[in-house]
């Protein structure tokens, strides 16, 4: 079976859509020998941050000497990204022999009169088995949405669990109050498992804590923390930070965004809980790890002059952080912001943290059945924006914010994942 053949696959069972659920997944993994089991898992939930950590905690891994496989959703481009070992995409030729297979073992549930998995199953299926058979020292493992019935919670005995910051997001799926999203998300702590959680607010850390002592898990989280020295670029930010865990000084992290410092803490608190398992993960190589880690879409500078930046903030925190960069990093130069979103995202938050800083609007559209018609944005842009253009073709959208934008300015692209993937596909293209 060849790569578009398995991709065709992938794309026929798109009607299955998303379903909350484990029994799928586990039916699939049971007819692939159940690979997971084989697998020493750092597990990561939480509503933003969670790719950032991730990478981190995989760069910080692999320059330490260890193979590392890497699962992530969404991709921008291909679902190779998804699936990673030290940090490098799956093959295309590995992808189609790993995606036979998954094939086959979907062929064998159907036959059996089960539910045949949802793309996202069949990706986490695929990760875990490629992983297996490489036989990697470690995973990290991104959960795709919530936890507790997302299809990487299969992981019975994770090394490690890391919450990262929560907030509102998915509401329609995992509650309408930051305490029944967190509940979900601690759906990730196992029993006598440890866990990392994320700088907490009070209503977080009661759900998380009461969770962890109902399942004798350890709860590490850093509750005094001193960040000085802080000196921000476009080329990343360096920074001193002292905690009741761990000490380092002019510390340098490849990512941008003030956001990144508090992600880069709570990397260092699960390295110190890994220190304490045994695994040997030296402080050059921490820095490392940090200086050189890459993670597309966010916050990302694509393009200079003008300085083109793709961000996929998606929810209200994410602008939030988005717009805090801005005022840090641009506050001297004109913003245009290229911008589509989700019609079941806080899109009105979002335009109300963002827009004051754009000199000029472009609404577009994601290439997404989810998609907010242009039209619709419009309605609520024009409360925070005197200057908005709209098209809805994205690369048309594109060259008209790059004719908006002088060649000492920022663009900005925003809203969704998808359109960035867009972006990122035409940039490619042109050079």
């Amino acid at each position: 079976m060849e790569y578009n053949d398995v991709i065709s696959y992938i794309n026929s069972i798109e009607r299955f859509g998303s379903r909350p659920g484990l029994v799928r997944v586990q039916n699939l993994l049971r007819r692939l020998g159940n690979p997971e089991k084989n697998l020493k898992v750092i597990h990561v939930a939480g509503t933003n941050g969670k790719g950032s950590v991730s990478t981190m905690i995989s760069y910080i891994l692999e320059k330490s000497g260890y193979d590392v496989g890497m699962y992530t959703s969404p991709h921008l481009e291909n679902y190779n990204e998804r699936i990673k070992i030290n940090n490098k995409d799956i093959s295309d030729e590995e992808f189609a022999t790993a995606g036979e297979k998954i094939i086959k073992a979907c062929q064998k549930c159907v036959e059996n009169n089960e539910e045949h998995p949802t793309v996202f199953e069949f990706l986490t299926a695929m990760a875990l088995l490629y992983f297996d058979e490489q036989s990697v020292d470690f995973v990290v493992l991104e959960v795709g949405l919530g936890g507790r019935y997302d299809a990487t919670n299969v992981i019975e005995n994770p090394l490690l669990s890391v919450i990262t910051s929560i907030s509102m997001d998915h509401m329609d799926v995992l509650g309408d109050s930051i305490e029944s999203i967190a509940f979900e998300k601690a759906g990730i702590i196992k029993k006598n498992c440890s866990t990392v959680l994320f700088f907490p607010n009070n209503k977080v850390y009661n759900i998380i804590k009461s969770v962890c002592e109902s399942l004798n898990s350890q709860l590490y989280y850093v509750s005094d923390m001193h960040i000085q020295n802080v000196r921000h670029s476009i080329e990343g930010i360096t920074f001193s930070i002292n905690t009741d865990f761990y000490s380092y000084k002019d510390l340098k992290v490849s990512l941008i965004g003030e956001h990144q410092i508090y992600n880069t803490a709570l990397v260092l608190l699960a390295v110190e809980v890994l220190r304490n398992k045994g695994i040997e993960i030296s402080e050059e190589n921490v820095r490392i790890g940090l200086e050189e880690c890459y993670w597309p879409g966010r916050l990302e500078i694509v393009g200079k002059n003008p300085l083109v930046l793709l961000d996929g903030a998606h929810n209200e925190e994410g602008a939030l952080a988005l717009a805090k960069a801005f005022e840090q990093y641009f506050h001297d130069q004109n913003i245009t912001l290229l911008i589509g979103v989700l019609k079941d995202k806080p899109y009105e938050l979002m335009l109300k943290q963002l827009l004051p800083y754009a000199s000029k609007v472009v609404l577009t559209e994601p290439n997404s059945s989810r998609k907010l018609p242009i039209d619709e944005l419009e309605k609520t842009a024009v409360k925070y924006s005197s200057y908005i253009y709209q098209n809805a073709d994205i690369a048309q959208a594109y060259e008209l914010a790059l004719k908006l934008t002088n060649e000492k300015d920022v663009l900005c692209c925003a809203g969704s994942l998808y359109l960035i993937g867009e972006i990122k596909k035409m940039i490619k293209k042109r050079s």
